[in-house]
């Protein structure tokens, strides 16, 4: 995907590229110097004090030794996988006698893992992983595997810890970034709304600019109709043409105005404004796939303008709780509209399935015209799902 963005975006193509390359440099470094400690620890014979140990770095040494950093490279893709491996192959190392009271690999892809975000399948893991690392140090070492316990618990906790912190901060990262974006959206829609309220002064003032002007008008000629004196009945009819000419070019002047300001702030509250209303949160950092089936023909009135805030409140909530991404899917059939919204929500987000003032107020909204909003939460995905009936609703 970001080898797809870059190449979509040739200015941003050398850095992003020079990104992904350090970033998997970073990766392979951080595998072969936990392999590296590895062979040195068994090598050593303990981290500490060498441990009475018969053996010698031999190849199965240095092939479970691979097993359990080399892994690491892959733990982008497979974070649960990675950890796994590497815990597997520190099993081996301690049934088979090595000195690993501490081992690089397992507690970097623990940290890695849980960074990604905790639950209750990766302590189930960490913890069978774990005793039954504690059980063949012990059958190996024919005793309580006390050293094993202190050292590689205290690694594997510090990991846990570590993980902890890198998760909590990337959320709080998250979180401050969607505060921005949903300022910046707030921030747009209020300027959008002071544009609006400002234009809608302007059309009263030319309303009654033009409205008395064109008054004035039939005054006169009715005037000049009715009189018999020909010099008079010209000169109100040159006042008649000089106050149509003047009100003809402040309407001009006017609509000018408007016409040379950007057209998409007076684009309307309904379907036909979909696109720019993602648009807009798409430029806020809200990357929004729009999706619409069916023919919009019929789409009217309130009808129109719930859709229209259904979507706006649900794109919202996904800048706000969710982690960048929302789907919008919009059918037109049978007479209703049926609104489909859905984005991913950070791990431990407060669940929405009762949702907030917003989605309330929406749903009283749908109420008073026959439809139905529903919400909720699965799988860490947050779904809005909204049936807007199209018949008979105008304004």
């Amino acid at each position: 995907m970001t080898a797809i963005l870059a190449a979509a975006a040739p200015p941003g193509t050398a850095r992003s590229f020079r990104h992904d390359l350090e970033r998997v440099a970073m990766t392979v470094a951080t595998a072969v110097a936990a392999f590296a400690a590895t062979l040195a620890l068994i090598g050593h014979g303990g981290v500490f004090t060498p441990q009475p140990w018969s053996g010698t770095l031999d190849g199965i040494a240095v092939v479970l030794a691979a097993g359990s950093a080399l892994p690491l490279v892959a733990w982008r893709r497979f974070p649960m996988g990675v950890f796994v491996t590497t815990g597997v192959a520190a099993i081996a190392l301690a049934g088979f006698g090595y000195p690993a009271d501490v081992l690089a690999g397992p507690a970097i892809a623990l940290c890695l893992l849980v960074g990604e975000g905790t639950s209750r399948r990766v302590v189930v893991v960490a913890g069978a992983l774990f005793a039954a690392y504690l059980v063949a140090a012990g059958i190996a070492g024919h005793g309580f595997p006390g050293s094993e316990l202190l050292h590689n618990g205290l690694a594997w906790g510090v990991a846990w810890f570590a993980g902890e912190r890198t998760r909590l901060r990337r959320e709080q990262m998250a979180a401050l970034r969607a505060r921005a974006v949903l300022a910046e959206i707030e921030a747009r829609m209020q300027r959008q709304l002071a544009v609006a309220e400002e234009r809608a002064r302007i059309a009263r003032d030319l309303h009654d600019s033009a409205g008395h002007a064109i008054n004035v008008i039939a005054v006169r000629a009715g005037a000049a109709r009715l009189r018999q004196d020909p010099a008079r009945s010209q000169a109100a009819l040159a006042d008649i043409e000089d106050l149509a000419r003047q009100t003809a070019a402040q309407i001009d002047q006017i609509v000018g105005g408007l016409r040379a300001r950007d057209e998409k702030i007076l684009s309307p509250i309904g379907v036909a404004s979909l696109e720019t209303l993602v648009g807009q949160y798409g430029a806020a950092g809200l990357a929004v796939a729009l999706r619409v089936e069916g023919v919009a023909s019929g789409v009217r009135g309130v009808a129109d303008q719930a859709i229209y805030r259904c979507v706006q409140e649900a794109l919202t909530n996904a800048a706000r709780h969710g982690t960048g991404s929302a789907e919008v899917v919009l059918c037109f059939r049978d007479g209703r509209a049926e609104l489909t919204v859905t984005n991913p929500v950070r791990e431990g987000a407060a669940v929405r399935n009762g949702g907030g003032h917003g989605l309330a107020g929406m749903r009283e909204r749908l109420d008073l015209l026959g439809g139905a909003l529903r919400t909720g939460r699965n799988e860490g995905v947050f779904e809005l799902h909204a049936t807007i009936p199209l018949t008979g609703q105008r304004l």
